[in-house]
């Protein structure tokens, strides 16, 4: 048996409001939707950077739920981009909170984190230098036994 593909597939308490969020934060394009009579989404997919993100509106019938969007967060989405910094910024024009500002980080990345306004956190990054996992490892362990 052979795994094809890996989507993320999120809840949102609007998912509607999150379409929209997620057009002016990131530019997705929404490729399609599923609308029951009553006005509840059951299906959207948006296409981000060539990957498919599915969303759908709460469904507690189906023991299907959104995260509260004031709690903690429990997974993280990593968004790849060619500059953090600028999209980081345009998440939070678009309604996101900051979490960690973009820094240069250990394992060649400069990056920062989101949190979306429906629970959803965002590790945006892009690329700063190639690190080997030997170097990235060393790097890491010296981090981890300092005192800062």
């Amino acid at each position: 048996m052979a795994i094809h593909e890996l989507f993320v597939y999120l809840r949102a308490k609007n998912s509607d409001e999150a379409v929209k969020y997620y057009r002016r934060a990131f530019g997705a394009t929404e490729t399609f939707r599923l609308v029951e009579p009553s006005g509840r989404i059951g299906h959207v997919e948006l296409e981000l950077g060539g990957t498919t993100i599915m969303i759908s509106d709460e469904f507690p019938e189906f023991d299907v739920y959104a995260p509260d969007p004031a709690g903690r967060g429990t997974f993280t989405i990593h968004l790849h981009t060619d500059n953090a910094d600028a999209l980081i910024e345009q998440a939070l024009q678009a309604g996101a909170t900051l979490i960690r500002a973009a820094q240069d980080q250990f394992y060649g990345e400069r990056s920062g984190m989101i949190r979306d306004p429906f629970g959803y956190d965002w590790l945006i990054g892009h690329s700063i230098e190639d690190v080997t996992p030997e170097e990235m490892q060393r790097r890491y362990t010296d981090i981890c036994s300092s005192d800062n």
